[in-house]
């Protein structure tokens, strides 16, 4: 009867001795029998189900009896009431006097009604989080999805729709930078899967203008040296260094594509010494002629490049895509990449490592030559330990590469670590610089293998390679 009861009346009993449920069933039946006509006779209703069995629960303590009694109810609220107030009429319980009180009368139905209320929050809150799209993101969905399902293959390798017909086609490392572009509306792309570049891919690269779009890794070094070789590229693109173009977005693609260079204008050993200098990899830059002037200032001289192109001779634009606005940002991707193949790059100047400051080095040498050279022979750093301290713990704000022997190779200001690293002739064995070790100068590192980098403090990276060690000074200074 609790299931399907709407009302539940509660009422609380006190009996002067002790007496037993039994007892006060029977008391509740025998004195409120005829009490309120035969249409409320307690045992007619529960006869008819429109009230549920009396629950008692009694405990005995010192000679008197304390319970509650409570009565499932199918009727409505003025029947229900009156019910309650007839069980009040109750003066004995068995031998003894008792007293009946009803405490309240308590609406079931509410409370399943609290249950649905907090249930339906929790489902709401569950059911369709994040399930709700705006247009524009419906749009984008379906798109993304045509796009998806375009690609193709291409005597075996994934690529676009288009590559087939297309006079101009953009070779990538995989599958995932094939699709990425098919989801930035580029249906020109055909993939490697490797550094191996496939005889088909090869052949089909010497019958059309071909760009070679790559990570800026040495994975895809490797891929454009042996493309050079087994067929022919026209032009360049490659990745911020460390990415790869499946993790580009639509404008670094665009913009990728856009500052593509003629591959002609690169150096003859695989063409990658002008994309070094310009992604901060570690692949060799171009070499620098240096100069002197009457001031005695390192001066370098730009690297020469061929004459690009011009515009009226440029090729067809090498991006095959579905929408006008695409097609016509690889024209400006083109354009722009063969402009890119005139531009000459500068270099600072270097700093030498041993220049301290050339006028007071005259005045100790004047003053004692011989001595002050053998004290800067005594002093001369020798360990790691000994760099660092002078470096970092000398507020020097330098920048120091050192050899596996602990040797000096280079030095220059901390903010040029990267470059020193950079254009470094031998590969350095350690980093020593004041001032902070940021990702930039971690990837480079990482590049040129470098085994550790010890600085004054420690930036926030998105990603630590496993191959450099870093260091603080402080943490140097305790472990070691």
């Amino acid at each position: 009867m609790h299931d399907t009861a709407k009302y539940l009346i509660h009422a609380n009993i006190t009996a002067d001795g002790v007496v037993e449920r039994s007892d006060v069933v029977g008391a509740i039946f025998g004195q409120t029998e005829g009490l309120l006509g035969d249409d409320l006779d307690l045992r007619d209703l529960q006869d008819s189900s429109k009230v549920g069995r009396i629950d008692v629960e009694i405990d005995s303590r010192h000679g008197q009896s304390f319970g509650t009694v409570t009565i499932a109810s199918g009727l409505d609220q003025v029947e229900t009431a009156i019910l309650g107030a007839s069980l009040e009429t109750i003066e004995r319980v068995g031998p003894c006097r008792a007293t009946l009180e009803v405490e309240r009368i308590e609406d079931v139905r509410a409370a399943k009604r609290r249950d649905i209320v907090d249930r339906a929050k929790q489902l709401l809150g569950e059911a369709f989080d994040g399930s709700m799209l705006t247009s524009q993101e419906l749009i984008e969905e379906v798109r993304r999805s045509i796009r998806v399902e375009d690609i193709t293959e291409y005597e075996g390798y994934p690529a676009g729709p288009r590559v087939a017909d297309s006079d101009a086609i953009i070779v990538v490392e995989g599958r995932a930078d094939v699709l990425t572009l098919l989801r930035y509306g580029i249906k020109n792309a055909v993939a490697v899967e490797g550094t191996n570049v496939p005889d088909a891919v090869a052949d089909l690269t010497k019958e059309r203008t071909v760009t070679a779009f790559l990570d800026g890794d040495r994975g895809g070094d490797l891929i454009l040296k042996e493309l050079s070789q087994v067929g022919d590229v026209d032009y360049v693109a490659i990745a911020p260094a460390g990415h790869s173009v499946e993790d580009l977005d639509r404008s670094d693609v665009m913009r990728a594509l856009r500052e593509k260079v003629a591959f002609d204008a690169l150096d003859g050993d695989g063409g990658t010494s002008v994309v070094a200098a310009t992604d901060g990899s570690a692949r060799p830059a171009p070499p620098e002629v240096t100069t002197a002037d009457p001031e005695g200032e390192a001066v370098v001289d730009a690297p020469t490049e061929p004459t690009p192109p011009s515009v009226g001779d440029e090729p067809s634009p090498d991006v095959e895509t579905a929408e006008p606005a695409e097609e016509a940002d690889a024209s400006a991707a083109t354009t722009v990449g063969e402009a890119a193949g005139s531009s000459t790059e500068s270099a600072e100047p270097e700093t030498e490592a041993v220049e301290d400051g050339p006028e007071e080095d005259e005045s100790v040498e004047d003053d004692a030559p011989d001595s002050g050279a053998d004290e800067a022979a005594a002093v001369a750093p020798e360990t790691l330990p000994e760099h660092v301290e002078g470096v970092v713990g000398g507020e020097s704000g330098r920048a120091r590469l050192l050899s596996a022997d602990c040797e000096p190779l280079s030095e220059g200001e901390a903010e040029e670590a990267f470059d020193l690293v950079r254009d470094a002739e031998a590969v350095p064995d350690a980093v020593v610089l004041d001032g902070e070790v940021t990702q930039r100068l971690l990837d480079v590192c990482a590049q040129r293998g470098v085994g550790q980098v010890v600085g004054r403090s420690r930036g926030s990276f998105v990603k630590q390679p496993t191959s450099v060690r870093v260091r603080t000074a402080e943490e140097f200074r305790t472990r070691d």
